[in-house]
This record gives C-alpha cells, structure tokens and sequence, in this order.
C-alpha cells in the first residue's frame, strides 16, 4: 500500500496566467520494523491541469459529439487520461509532466516531488451555472506494474482577467529588480510579471470613483434619483448606492434591490422553448435590500460582492453579466398622505387607509464584477489544499 498525498502551496484559488505549485508526497506508510520485502514500488507517476466542459441538455444545444470522444471517458489501464470517467468534455488541458519513474520505497520511507505549471491565459473561469459548468482539475496519475491507474484530482479554482492574451512580455529590459544572489529563469519572470501587472489592472479599473445619476420615473412622473459612486468592482467589495426621493412627484411607498448574476446562452447554442427546453437566461441573486420607504427622503443600501462568486465573463456558449436589479411600489394617488394631521384641536382617533391603489415596475443597472486576488478569494472556501489517495 502507497499513500500519495497532493499540496497545493498557496491555496486552490489562482489567476490565470499565474503558475500553480504543488507538492506531491509519496509514502509508505508500513512502520519501518517491517521487513524488506514489504518494499513497495510505483512505475510512474505524472500531473497535469485539464478544464472540463459540461452543458445542460435542456438548456443549451450543443453539436453531436465525436464518436472517437465519448461523454463519459472508458477505464483505460495503459493510457492517462486525467478526465477518465468524468462528464462532459475536457475543453482545455495542460501537457502532461512525468514526476518520477520506477520509485521504490521501504516501510516507513516517503519522498516528495514539485509540480510546476502556467494556467493558460485563454481558458474560461471556473464556472458553475444554471446551464453550463468549467471545473479546473488537477489531476495526478500513478501507476503500479501490471495494474490500473489510479487518479488522483485536486479541485481548483481558476479567476480570469480579459485583455492579458494581448500583452507582450518585454525582452529587452528588467521586469523587477533583480537580485546578483538569485536564480530566476525568465518563466519566472513571466509569470511574476503577468500576476502584477493583473493586480494594478484590476486596481486602475477598481480605484476610479465618480458619481453617477439616474433619475427614476414611472409614467406619472418621477419617483426620485439613484446615485451610485462607480460602476466597475472586484469580488469582495461592497456595491453602495443612495436613493433620493425628496424630488419625486410620485410618492413610493417601498423598494427593493438586488444584486444579481445573468447567465445567457448565445443564440446559436439556445434550444427551443417548444422543443421542451428550459430558457436560456437565469438569474441568480447574491445580495438583496428592501425598505419601506414612505416619506423617506433619502436612504442608501450596501450590498456585498460574494468572494465565492464568478466575475462576469464571455464565451462562445455562454456569458455572465452583472447587474442590480431594482423593484418600486408606487402609489396610483397624487399626493398621497398617510400620517395624521400635526395639529388637532382635541384629541382623536387616527386610521390609516386598509387599502392603497399602487403600481409596480423595475429597472436594471448593469455593473461590471472583476476578479480579486486569489489569495482574498481563497478567504470564501477555508479549508485543507490537500488531497490523498492510497494506492
């Protein structure tokens, strides 16, 4: 019996174009009295980093597979095949890194290896939705002589930023002070450099604050105006808005907003609503706030930004857009008052209306989420970066 166990250095959450690191220790766990022929051997072992692609039937129509890849992958005792006996398609993978051949190891004895690998820029975020799923896997296989392999797979979590597959890394001059005592390839400076230059894009586009006015009317006039400091935010933060309704003319007796996630299947992919398919846009809702708001002059809300949600994003089957979702009650009634007069002669019972005539409408903002630092995002999911199978 082998035990491997898979480490993660830095936690299951990256940016992609960051390399991922990961400790591979290999153990006999036989205590080291026992004898040498309780040695025990492993063939090969070797890593590699696969997307998989998954799709709702009901929802999106997809081309008909290839019959040389069928959805679910065969047993195979000869061949890696990192996404064996998973659902949907592996849409992305990494090359495959041997980590060690022909290991032998006596009771007792353990022996670790480092794994080292680039997350492609061009692949989607991790991504599980209504009508499609992206689950990054890292997937160690190990092989005894004249056995089947066995799979070893570490979730992950990958967080993508637009706009990086266009950046040129400079050849000629230093990307950081360089250190005489230091050995660093230029892999490694690529990838430090793509991972800051991710963090002050993701500030520049975050940092910027203006106010932004809306003015909000039904079709009997204005209910009131909606500020909001800025229009672009990273997972994590709050969305803070003012709603100022001393102007309107038209009395709003409650409001709600909500923050809100929309999944949209592209139009080739969309299948028919009478074919029996489920529709191609959902909603998803993270953070709500609701106020009665009668004789409210001004109010404002804070909405949180779930660390453990996905930015919005754009594929050729899907996309994920962000926005607030707004909801108003209206009164039909011109000047509508519901409080007793200030000033009475003598004292009297006061009763407010049983019923109010009112109208409804809603309004959406869109706003745009980015990714955050994955080390803030692996806040949302504590937990062990390990994983261990026993052979």
């Amino acid at each position: 019996m082998i035990e491997v166990v898979a480490e993660l250095s830095r936690g299951p959450v990256f940016l992609a174009g960051e390399a991922l690191e990961c400790v591979v220790t290999v153990t006999n766990p036989l205590p080291p009295t026992a004898t040498s022929a309780s040695s025990e051997a492993l063939a090969w072992a070797s890593a590699q980093i696969h997307c998989q692609f998954h799709a709702s039937e009901s929802r999106v129509a997809l081309p008909p597979p290839d019959s040389n890849q069928p959805d679910v992958q065969p047993e195979s005792q000869t061949v890696l095949l990192p996404h064996r006996g998973e659902r949907g398609q592996c849409i992305l993978s990494t090359p495959p890194k041997i980590l060690f051949c022909d290991l032998r190891l006596d009771p007792g004895e353990s022996k670790s290896y480092s794994y080292s690998e680039v997350l492609p820029i061009e692949g989607p975020p991790s991504f599980r939705g209504q009508s499609v799923k992206y689950v990054y896997k890292l997937t160690i296989g190990c092989q005894r002589v004249n056995s089947p392999i066995t799979l070893l797979r570490v979730p992950l979590r990958v967080l993508v930023l637009t706009g990086l597959q266009d950046v040129r890394f400079p050849q000629d001059e230093a990307v950081a002070p360089s250190s005489p005592f230091l050995e660093e390839d230029e892999g490694g400076k690529k990838d430090s450099w793509l991972a800051e230059l991710a963090g002050e894009r993701l500030m520049a586009a975050t940092s910027c604050r203006s106010l932004h006015l809306y003015n909000i009317s039904d079709g009997r006039g204005k209910v009131g105006t909606f500020g909001i400091f800025k229009s672009v935010y990273r997972l994590g933060e709050d969305v803070v808005g003012t709603l100022n309704l001393g102007e309107g003319t038209v009395a709003c007796l409650q409001f709600s907003v909500s923050l809100q996630t929309e999944e949209r299947v592209q139009p080739e992919y969309q299948r028919r609503r009478g074919a029996g398919g489920a529709p191609s846009v959902s909603h998803v809702t993270h953070a709500r706030h609701q106020e009665s708001c009668l004789h409210t002059t001004r109010t404002s809300f804070s909405l949180p930004i779930p660390l453990s949600s996905t930015p919005g994003f754009y594929t050729a089957i899907v996309s994920l857009k962000w926005r607030l979702h707004f909801e108003f009650v209206t009164s039909r009634e011109p000047g509508l008052v519901l409080l007793p007069p200030m000033e009475q002669p003598e004292p009297v019972t006061w009763t407010g209306p049983e019923q109010v005539p009112v109208d409804t409408f809603s309004w959406d903002l869109p706003i745009k989420v980015l990714p955050t630092s994955p080390t803030l995002a692996s806040y949302a999911a504590p937990g062990p970066s390990t994983s261990t199978i026993t052979i």
